[in-house]
């Protein structure tokens, strides 16, 4: 199936998804802020979590549902399958391998589904708060 934009007008829509500060991320932080957490974000570690609590060794990240195939809520998509599925599997993989480095280094990590903040952000809180303790 042909893409229904152009080129340049699919470049720019492709442009603005952004990969840091994305609203549900914004909207987890403004939260635990809020709640008296204090993080740090843009830290090195392995996968480049969004959200980081250093002295505790917590990793969150917050995955987008199609980027990272949440198994709740992924569609796959209906065309240009030979780009975006090894490139979604790819996601997946190295979600894995970043999980599995971070808790080789010590770290706790929470993985978050971008639906989950907008359905029960109080429970998304929750189950980082019982990673802090």
């Amino acid at each position: 199936m042909a893409d229904v934009f152009s080129k340049s007008l699919r470049s720019k829509i492709m442009s603005r998804i952004r990969s840091k500060n994305t609203s549900p991320e914004l909207n987890l932080r403004k939260t635990l802020w809020n709640k008296g957490y204090r993080y740090k974000i843009h830290y090195k570690l392995p996968g480049k979590p969004d959200i980081v609590f250093a002295s505790k060794k917590v990793a969150v990240f917050v995955d987008g549902c199609f980027w990272h195939k949440c198994p709740k809520c992924y569609i796959e998509p209906k065309s240009n399958k030979r780009y975006w599925l090894p490139k979604i599997e790819k996601n997946v993989k190295k979600d894995k391998e970043n999980n599995k480095a971070l808790k080789n280094l010590g770290w706790k990590v929470v993985r978050i589904w971008e639906h989950e903040i907008q359905k029960d952000k109080d429970k998304t809180v929750k189950r980082i708060e019982a990673k802090l303790r």
